[in-house]
């Protein structure tokens, strides 16, 4: 039985692939153009790159010589369900939960 959460939650540790992530959140880029914005070496954006596409969280495509990178959104998916598991519980309304405790009390609103 594969793990397809560990590559998604390990590729997301890293602020670099967040932050290339969010900048596929906008379109479609050149490999060039994502590593514009970094101060490291297109070599170690690749590795970046290659680890989302391992995850999932990426495609990459060939076109003409330019290699670009694609958001692959459902990726997230699998993850997201898993983390709504921690969130089942309904946000508490303060103002209700004054009017129990008043009501429970036997105090006035």
């Amino acid at each position: 039985m594969s793990d397809p959460l560990s590559p998604v939650f390990s590729a997301l540790a890293d602020p670099t692939r967040r932050k290339i992530l969010a900048m596929l959140l906008e379109d479609d880029m050149a490999v060039t153009d994502v590593a514009e914005p970094f101060a490291m070496s297109l070599a170690a954006i690749s590795k970046h790159l290659g680890i989302l596409a391992a995850a999932g969280l990426i495609s990459q495509e060939k076109r003409g010589r330019v290699n670009w990178c694609k958001l692959e959104p459902d990726a997230l998916a699998a993850a997201q369900v898993w983390m709504q598991g921690f969130g089942q519980f309904d946000p508490v309304d303060l103002d209700d939960f004054e009017r129990f405790l008043a009501a429970e009390l036997g105090q006035p609103d």
